[in-house]
């Protein structure tokens, strides 16, 4: 069963989830792709069920007018993306997530990727669901692959100056890496 919510663009089996959107799939062909700097992407999935997804939101929390403005922040991200996986079969005693992004961009500014980290780890601390792994932090941008229904996960880093630059211009819409199936993330 596969639950989409966006507008995804879809390229064989890749799904690329863009800034403000989630995806949720129990299909073991798809791969889940994403890029971050600043934003995270929480990576869910029932590990029973093989029912998992990934989300993508640009702040913790904020005031949104509307629902696509909703989509930019996290506490709204993570209960479309909770209450797929549970319309989808799973169940929320046996998921378990990944964390990836929350990397500090900008020098001057304040650090909106440490306040994006922090909000997913306490709202999946909240909730009871263990962070299994991940990538959190940092100065740069990654690319990140998932596959919901094994959890593996593969990130790597942006050196793309171009790459980089659009991230930072537009919603990024790109094809990430992989990570062993032990659940162990694989760097390279």
């Amino acid at each position: 069963m596969i639950v989409e919510n966006a507008s995804h663009l879809h390229t064989g089996k890749k799904v690329h989830v863009i800034q403000g959107e989630h995806h949720v799939t129990s299909d073991p062909d798809v791969m889940l792709t994403t890029i971050l700097g600043s934003c995270v992407a929480v990576c869910l999935r029932d590990t029973k069920m093989g029912i998992g997804g990934m989300n993508h939101f640009l702040l913790p929390e904020g005031k949104a007018e509307g629902l696509d403005e909703s989509r930019r922040y996290g506490a709204y991200a993570m209960e479309l993306l909770i209450n797929d996986i549970l319309r989808s079969g799973g169940r929320r005693e046996r998921m378990e997530a990944k964390l990836f992004g929350g990397a500090r961009m900008f020098g001057g500014l304040s650090d909106v990727g440490a306040s994006n980290a922090a909000f997913a780890e306490k709202f999946l601390r909240d909730e009871g669901i263990p962070v299994v792994g991940g990538s959190l932090g940092g100065f740069g941008a990654r690319r990140v692959q998932y596959w919901p229904a094994t959890g593996r996960a593969q990130q790597r880093t942006v050196t793309d100056t171009n790459e980089v630059a659009r991230l930072k211009e537009v919603p990024a819409k790109v094809v990430a890496p992989a990570a062993a199936d032990d659940g162990d993330l694989e760097l390279f």
